[in-house]
């Protein structure tokens, strides 16, 4: 894959970090940049945890960049500049509250977990982990958009996709909804 424009990358990142346009007037960011406070303090093991962490909420970032890692490598490549734009989007959208080094240890974990499992038994690992049908559409929003970095949602990525829609009991109409509201955001 050719290195992605950084107008792209920033648009992307941008995108993740916002609510979904259909999400209420009063929610002011994504699940993904809601859920990465949890997750950033998760892994600073030599710190004492904040009073306010929530494990359930670091369990759902991880779950959000699992679903949009397996549609990034539903062609069976992940290559090296995907997927160094892949943590470049994920970080800036975290905007601080995530590092690189926890988005590329998640990565390396994610990788091992897919050779060992397959797609669709980490497929429907995702699924047990977004139990709400806002978080579900949500999570197919995030995982379409960071398909853009690669040049768009392709069909087998659109298919990885519909795997993910049907373990989060959504119907194909959720894909088509997330694939274009991913489009008209990189539009914008």
């Amino acid at each position: 894959m050719p290195v992605p424009d950084e107008s792209l990358l920033g648009k992307v990142a941008t995108q993740l970090s916002r609510p979904p346009s259909y999400a209420p007037s009063t929610t002011t960011a994504s699940i993904l940049s809601i859920a990465a406070a949890s997750y950033g303090w998760k892994s600073n093991d030599e710190a004492t945890q904040p009073t306010g962490f929530d494990p359930e909420a670091a369990r759902l970032f991880e779950s959000v960049v699992e679903a949009a890692f397996l549609v990034a490598n539903a062609d069976g490549e992940f290559d090296v500049a995907e997927q160094s734009a892949f943590r470049h989007v994920v970080v800036t959208a975290c905007t601080g509250l995530v590092v690189e080094r926890q988005v590329s240890a998640l990565l390396a974990d994610l990788s091992d977990q897919l050779s060992e499992d397959g797609m669709d038994k980490r497929v429907q690992m995702v699924s047990r982990s977004i139990v709400r049908e806002d978080q579900a559409r949500e999570v197919l929003r995030i995982a379409a958009l960071l398909a853009h970095v690669s040049g768009g949602v392709s069909t087998i990525e659109r298919e990885v996709l519909a795997k993910l829609a049907l373990q989060l009991k959504l119907d194909e109409s959720a894909v088509d909804a997330a694939v274009k509201e991913a489009g008209n955001a990189i539009a914008e």
